[in-house]
């Protein structure tokens, strides 16, 4: 009974870990629009527009692969951490 238990609390966790991945993809959709606006209006600056824009999305994206990290952890590593306690 507490394996199930224990497997069932983990695969909801990395149900709800994947989550995270929701905010990056409109953050960084938003800002690719937003830097397509700064190219249309002064084409002269798109290298230093893209390169922030690129910047930014990486930090962006980080959250994105925290999230996926922690469920991985919740699907492979922590339940037999935990069912080998028992």
């Amino acid at each position: 009974m507490e394996k199930a238990i224990i497997l069932a609390a983990c695969a909801i966790g990395a149900g709800l870990s994947m989550i995270a991945g929701i905010g990056p993809g409109i953050g960084e959709g938003f800002a690719v629009g937003k830097a397509c606006e700064a190219i249309a209006r002064q084409p002269e600056s798109r290298g230093t527009v893209t390169s922030t824009m690129l910047m930014g999305c990486a930090v962006a994206e980080t959250t994105g692969i925290y999230g996926f990290v922690v469920a991985i952890l919740l699907l492979f590593v922590i339940p037999s951490m935990f069912l080998a306690m028992l």
